[in-house]
């Protein structure tokens, strides 16, 4: 069953003036050393930051909090697996808030997708629960 779903567009080039003017500063609020170094090693660093920065407020989004009660956006992290295939994984409030959103005898699962065509950066995320088996 689909528990929650959310997408958000982000302007690469406002994320691109945002690293200029505040960096580091704005770079560890926001991203895990994970994603930093992903974007930090990428051709296009401020359109790696802007699709993450989406995939952030999309999955706030399918929390159904968008970025209040208590969720950080390093609680919320992307990263890929080795296919390239780009996983959301929540920590702290945004953990809690996911384990009071999915009933009891299931497991959620979040999907993410990333795209961006210059100079827009998307992400939908779509939070799934499966019965255990």
């Amino acid at each position: 069953m689909i528990l929650g779903v959310g997408t958000d567009l982000a302007n690469i080039e406002r994320i691109a003036g945002t690293l200029d003017r505040f960096g580091d500063r704005f770079r560890d609020r926001v991203f895990t050393e994970i994603e930093q170094s992903k974007a930090e090693r990428r051709k296009d660093v401020a359109g790696t930051y802007a699709k993450r920065w989406a995939a952030k407020e999309a999955c706030s989004k399918a929390l159904g909090t968008g970025l209040r009660m208590g969720i950080s956006w390093k609680d919320m992290a992307v990263s890929n697996l080795s296919t390239g295939q780009p996983v959301m994984a929540v920590t702290g409030w945004a953990k809690e808030r996911l384990n009071q959103m999915t009933p009891e005898g299931h497991e959620a699962t979040i999907h993410v997708t990333l795209t961006d065509d210059h100079p827009w950066a998307q992400a939908f995320v779509v939070i799934e629960a499966r019965p255990i088996a």
